[in-house]
């Protein structure tokens, strides 16, 4: 089912990152999944994880992955820890992932998942991710697994030159505009690359 997945979902829409398809096909989509979702796995579409939070569409996690541009050197800070999917995914083409996740339930279950799965290149922590983890920056490259309303400048600020941020931007309860990213010479340039639906960015305060 996963090779199915890969070859349908992936590879049939275009994506074509050796790195990105090779860790789509290693990492069990199932494992991430909650039990009673597990038969749902590999199909086409998010799946929710309890706490009004999802993992991904399949395609969605390969094409952000893709689009990071990443290379086995690479410093990785993801915001929204979520089940642990796509920090899995991430920990199979870079060299390190700081993964956080506000939902102290979610957390402890995703970083039990990552630990026993082996992903031991993968750093959890749980928090508010509105203002990064500046103890690691700068990162080579920063993902967002949920929309907020507008980009977190820390977030900005905590890209190395030549980094790379994607994220979702836009309402709640509306569709959101994913958008890339880059620095080079300390200036941004801005991408909008689909248009999606992620669940709200949130903060502690609320």
């Amino acid at each position: 089912m996963r090779e199915k997945m890969v070859q349908t979902q992936i590879i049939d829409r275009g994506i074509t990152d050796t790195e990105v398809i090779k860790a789509m096909l290693n990492v069990p989509r199932h494992f991430f999944v909650p039990e009673k979702h597990k038969s749902k796995a590999y199909f086409d579409c998010p799946l929710p994880i309890g706490y009004n939070q999802t993992i991904s569409q399949p395609y969605i996690v390969a094409f952000m992955t893709e689009k990071l541009n990443l290379n086995s050197k690479d410093k990785v800070l993801e915001i929204g820890t979520g089940s642990g999917y796509q920090s899995a995914i991430l920990s199979q083409i870079v060299d390190s992932v700081f993964t956080i996740e506000i939902v102290k339930e979610l957390s402890i279950v995703s970083k039990h998942k990552l630990e026993t799965g082996g992903y031991t290149n993968v750093f959890c922590r749980q928090g508010d991710g509105y203002n990064g983890w500046p103890e690691h920056a700068p990162f080579d490259a920063i993902i967002v697994t949920a929309a907020p309303d507008k980009v977190p400048e820390p977030l900005l600020d905590q890209l190395a030159e030549n980094g790379r941020l994607i994220i979702p931007v836009g309402p709640v309860n509306n569709t959101q505009h994913l958008n890339l990213y880059i620095k080079k010479n300390g200036k941004i340039k801005q991408q909008s690359l689909l248009t999606v639906r992620f669940v709200p960015f949130i903060r502690e305060k609320e």
